[in-house]
């Protein structure tokens, strides 16, 4: 296999996908349906939307993220329900995944490559002229048009929800949800990048889906 080729078989999922949550990113759709109130100081509880998370070290880390996003905006922190103007629920996930098989063509393949078969480009006809018709060996048996470099791959998808109910008639605020693909399920990996997403435009418009890519640097890009 020469260079070329190799480097091109490296960096071709890469080319197709650019889906990993890692250096370029991760691209996610946000949802969101709000009528929240502007922040004047008012009180806010985080609880685990699923009962297998409540007390969790892994859902303690994921809601210290909200927090500190509540607290930037002019929320404050609550110390329990009774005391709080809000009641925050967090809920995440990921999928199983879906295999996923893409088939490009290889730009290294040599056309006059032959395998060992020993048949050459023919020009003449069956019958030994420059007529209409060519030999079934053309081609040969490494026709270029058939040169392709299959690669298969899992893509997952993950989300996050968040919805903010008002204490004194349990009243919903904010509907949020946000949804992400990508070749890692690694849950440590995405929540923080769904969490970022989620925030970015906070509370945004009411009824408004946007995309948004949380980049390493945790500075976010909006694409309408």
């Amino acid at each position: 296999m020469s260079l070329l080729r190799k480097i091109f078989t490296l960096i071709a999922p890469a080319m197709l996908l650019a889906l990993t949550a890692c250096a370029t990113g991760l691209p996610t759709q946000v949802s969101r349906f709000q009528a929240m109130p502007a922040p004047q100081g008012q009180s806010f509880v985080i609880q685990a939307a699923k009962a297998e998370n409540r007390g969790g070290l892994e859902f303690s880390q994921y809601a210290d993220l909200v927090r500190r996003h509540l607290l930037d905006l002019g929320y404050r922190e609550a110390s329990g329900p009774g005391d709080a103007t809000f009641v925050v629920t967090l809920d995440y996930g990921v999928d199983n995944g879906r295999e996923r098989v893409v088939a490009m063509p290889d730009l290294f393949a040599d056309p006059w490559d032959y395998r060992g078969f020993g048949y050459r480009p023919y020009y003449g006809s069956f019958y030994g002229g420059f007529g209409r018709y060519r030999s079934p060996f053309f081609w040969g048996w490494h026709d270029p048009f058939w040169d392709y470099d299959v690669r298969s791959y899992t893509l997952y998808t993950s989300y996050l929800d968040l919805n903010i109910r008002r204490t004194a008639d349990n009243q919903s605020l904010f509907e949020g949800h946000a949804q992400a693909r990508s070749q890692t399920n690694e849950l440590p990996r995405l929540v923080p990048n769904l969490v970022e997403a989620m925030f970015t435009g906070f509370p945004g418009n009411s009824g408004e889906t946007v995309h948004i890519t949380v980049m390493p640097d945790r500075q976010a890009r909006t694409h309408g």
